[in-house]
C-alpha cells in the first residue's frame, strides 16, 4: 500500500537513502519534419546567402534525420513573421499542453493519483509566462494545493538533469516524498529567418519540441536509475562563459546565439565531471545530452564508453533532435526499453547555457 500524501518518514541517523528515478514518459510535437524539409526551407528563404552551400552541407551532417514541431513548418510562428508576443504565447501554450499530457501518462504508468504527489519540479525555457509552468500544472493536474514547487525557467538543455537534482534534494529533505518532474520545451520558437548566421542555420535543423515527465521518490516505482542522495549529483558553471550559449529576445522573436568557444565548452568541463566521478568509478552506461554528435562522442570518450554504450543518446538525436531539457528523460525512457544489467553503474550528463553542467551518477536497479 502506498504511503499517503504528505506522510513523511523519519530516516535513521547515518542511514543512506536510496532515491529512485522512475521510467519517464515523453510527448513529442505533433508534426514530424525531416531534415530535407528544413534544407528546402533554408534554401527558399536564404537563396542569396553567400555560404548557402556550406550551410546546407552542415545541416545535412548534424546527425538529425527528423524532429517534431508542435506546429507545421509553414506556421507563422515558425517560418513566418509572427510577433514576439505571438511566438512566446504559442510556445508556452504548446509546452503546457505537452507537459500536462506527459505528466498524466507518468502518473498513470506508475499507478499514482495527482493527490499522491508531494512536490513538483518543472523546467521550461522557451516562451514566457507568469505564473509559470509549475503553477499551471498544479491546476491542470489537480495536484494538492500545498504541493512543494520549484519552477526552473532558464536552464534550457541542462534543465532536465537540474530538475532531477532539485527533486533529489526534496526527497532527501523529506523522506517519503513523491516528486513529479516535468520538462517541456518548444524550441521551434527560435526557428527564425531573421537569424542568418551559420550557427543559427544549424539550430534550425538541430532542435525539436517535446515534454517528458517522471517520478522521483525513495520508494521504487519499478526498475530505473537509483542514487544515494545529493552526493551523487554534480553542478558546475564554467567561469567567464556567459556568451558561449545565450538566449536573446527582440521585436522579431526569440533567438539562440552561440560563439566559436561553444564548440569546446563540453571539453572544458569534462575534467571536472571525471574528477567528481573519481578514478575508481567505472561507468557502464550513460545518458548524455544530445547537444550534437561531437558532444555525445567527446563525453563518451571522457567516460570510457563506446558508441554502443551511448546508442540511446545518438538515436534520440537522429530521430527527434536535441529536445533541450526533456532530452535526458527521453534517453532514459529509451534505456528502459533496453536496460543495463542490474547494478550497472550509470551517469547522466547534460550541458546548458552559461556554460553550465549538471550530472547524476547511480546504479541500475531492476
Amino acid at each position: 500500500m502506498s504511503t499517503p500524501p504528505h506522510s513523511f518518514r523519519r530516516r535513521p541517523r547515518g542511514a543512506l537513502m536510496a532515491i529512485h528515478i522512475a521510467q519517464p514518459t515523453t510527448i513529442l510535437g505533433a508534426h514530424k519534419v525531416t531534415t530535407a524539409e528544413i534544407a528546402d526551407d533554408i534554401r527558399h528563404h536564404h537563396a542569396n546567402h553567400p555560404r548557402l552551400r556550406s550551410i546546407l552541407r552542415i545541416v545535412g551532417n548534424t546527425g538529425v534525420a527528423t524532429r517534431h514541431f508542435t506546429r507545421p513548418l509553414t506556421a507563422d510562428t515558425i517560418t513566418g513573421t509572427a510577433s514576439v508576443g505571438d511566438r512566446a504565447a504559442t510556445a508556452f501554450s504548446d509546452a503546457l499542453d505537452m507537459a500536462e499530457q506527459a505528466a498524466h501518462e507518468a502518473l498513470a504508468l506508475h499507478g499514482l493519483d495527482p493527490t499522491d504527489i508531494t512536490g513538483i519540479v518543472t523546467t521550461h525555457s522557451t516562451g514566457w509566462a507568469v505564473p509559470g509552468l509549475d503553477i499551471h500544472l498544479v491546476q491542470r493536474l489537480g495536484l494538492p494545493a500545498t504541493v512543494q514547487r520549484i519552477g526552473l525557467t532558464t536552464l534550457a538543455c541542462a534543465g532536465g538533469t537540474q530538475a532531477l537534482i532539485r527533486a533529489t534534494d526534496m526527497v532527501a529533505a523529506r523522506p517519503g516524498s513523491r516528486v513529479l518532474v516535468v520538462a517541456a520545451e518548444v524550441i521551434s520558437a527560435i526557428y527564425n529567418h531573421a537569424d542568418d548566421q551559420v550557427e543559427h542555420m544549424i539550430y534550425k535543423a538541430l532542435f525539436g519540441d517535446s515534454a517528458a515527465a517522471t517520478i522521483v521518490s525513495d520508494q521504487p516505482h519499478g526498475p530505473g536509475l537509483t542514487l544515494t542522495g545529493p552526493a551523487d549529483t554534480y553542478e558546475h558553471v564554467l567561469p567567464d562563459s556567459l556568451t558561449r550559449y545565450a538566449g536573446r529576445i527582440d521585436s522579431t522573436g526569440l533567438h539562440f546565439d552561440s560563439t566559436k568557444e561553444a564548440l569546446s565548452a563540453a571539453d572544458d568541463v569534462l575534467p571536472g565531471v571525471t574528477g567528481w566521478l573519481g578514478q575508481q568509478h567505472i561507468v557502464d552506461w550513460a545518458v548524455i545530452h544530445p547537444g550534437s554528435q561531437r558532444i555525445i562522442a567527446d563525453t563518451a570518450r571522457a567516460l570510457g564508453l563506446d558508441e554502443h554504450d551511448t546508442r540511446h543518446s545518438t538515436a534520440t538525436l537522429a530521430d527527434e533532435g536535441n529536445l533541450g531539457g526533456p532530452s535526458v528523460l527521453r534517453i532514459l525512457e529509451r534505456t528502459h526499453a533496453e536496460p543495463p544489467a542490474a547494478g550497472a553503474q550509470g551517469v547522466m550528463v547534460a550541458y546548458g547555457p552559461g556554460f553550465n553542467t549538471a550530472a547524476i551518477r547511480g546504479v541500475w536497479c531492476a
